[in-house]
């Protein structure tokens, strides 16, 4: 079979290349060792979250992003939700941060408003009041559930743009030009993209190695339904958060944030809990979250980093249904010290990785352009700060 693409992993990258190359008119192959998709990308909150990125090009991606999965839900016909983001901030120090973020230039391109705690009350009946300071809304981020945005993306580009979908097909060998399979099989195509994420062992390990790739590992919650009619409304994010996302790294306030956590409660840091609430489509809310890296991942999930999620997100919430419904985790990996990263390992064979847990809000408009400008290195260059010509 000849392709003008073959896509390797059918998460959010894998597919983001997949519609951007079909809606050029491409045939695009995508082949993934499950049945379906199964990692990071239905395992998250599903939130599109252009306030977390730093100004500059990875916002600009990150509001391009936004209206690709606009786009793409309405043609696939999955609902995203315009719910924007709410930090609240409980204690001094982190309301100074919002305040410093608002005022400077790492709040260019987002829609945003500082809010008092009775705004917040009009915003979101979610948000514990107690020692509430106030907070810092913005009507940039969008919703989505993660499963469901996946399955009916990928049965859209199937169906409606002739994307074929080789699933349950381990691909364990690629040159230029050609694919095999683990079943002795051989799949043609001009190019080729290599988007594994966490399962990055499998094809060109030594690349991934020089990248000094971190496994990530997180733990998430999903309550049962709340009461019919209620709406958390935007994502809530805890001043916890402020020291997680590189938006926020050049206010001064932050560092007596980190100063006070660390001191109050060091197991926060020592699992990287900062605590976020997403609303699902079936009416449960997506809590999280935790951060162990490489050595420190266990195959079990930790009871103590639930309980002490739990313990943090009554601290900044009150809802109807605390009750759990599913706990899950999921792996990624994230590159040490860019956004991503892109290596062409020979002529026209391309992996894509690293994204950290930034895939759904950046995958989309990254994959874009690797499509559209694929033979400009110089472009890729300013998206990821490496040559896409540098081989290993």
């Amino acid at each position: 079979m000849d392709f003008d693409l073959i896509v390797i992993g059918g998460g959010i990258v894998g597919l983001g290349h997949a519609w951007a190359a079909a809606k050029q008119g491409q045939s695009v192959a995508v082949f993934d060792n499950n049945s379906r998709a199964e990692g990071a990308s239905i395992r998250n909150f599903g939130m599109v979250w252009p306030v977390g990125q730093p100004a500059g090009p990875q916002r600009a991606l990150a509001l391009r992003s936004r209206s690709l999965w606009r786009e793409l839900g309405a043609a696939a016909g999955f609902p995203v939700h315009t719910c924007g983001s709410l930090h609240l901030a409980h204690h001094e120090d982190e309301m100074a941060v919002l305040k410093e973020f608002a005022a400077s230039t790492a709040a260019d391109g987002l829609d945003i408003e500082l809010v008092t705690s009775k705004q917040i009350a009009a915003l979101t009946s979610a948000a514990n009041q107690t020692n509430l300071q106030g907070g810092l809304y913005c009507r940039s981020e969008l919703r989505v559930t993660p499963p469901i945005a996946i399955s009916s993306a990928t049965s859209y580009l199937a169906t409606t743009l002739g994307v074929q979908f080789h699933f349950e097909t381990p691909i364990t060998k690629v040159e230029s030009g050609v694919a095999f399979s683990a079943d002795g099989q051989s799949f043609t195509a001009k190019r080729i993209v290599i988007a594994t994420g966490a399962y990055f062992q499998y094809l060109f390990p030594k690349i991934h190695k020089a990248e000094r790739l971190l496994l990530c590992k997180l733990q998430m919650l999903l309550t049962e339904a709340q009461p019919a009619n209620w709406q958390l409304g935007p994502h809530i994010a805890s001043g916890l958060t402020l020291r997680h996302y590189p938006s926020f790294i050049g206010c001064p306030s932050l560092a007596a944030v980190k100063e006070r956590i660390a001191q109050a409660c060091p197991e926060l840091d020592r699992y990287g809990i900062h605590v976020m609430a997403s609303q699902a489509d079936g009416g449960g809310l997506i809590l999280g979250d935790s951060h162990e890296y490489n050595d420190d991942i266990e195959p079990t999930d930790k009871a103590e980093i639930d309980a002490l999620m739990l313990q943090e997100l009554r601290k900044i919430i009150d809802v109807p249904n605390w009750n759990i419904a599913r706990r899950w985790s999921g792996l990624y990996a994230k590159h040490p010290s860019q956004m991503c990263f892109v290596r062409e390992v020979c002529p026209d064979v391309l992996v894509v990785n690293g994204f950290g847990g930034n895939g759904m809000t950046l995958a989309l408009a990254f994959s874009e352009a690797i499509i559209h400008r694929w033979k400009d290195s110089a472009h890729l260059e300013a998206l990821h700060g490496t040559p896409v010509s540098d081989r290993h």
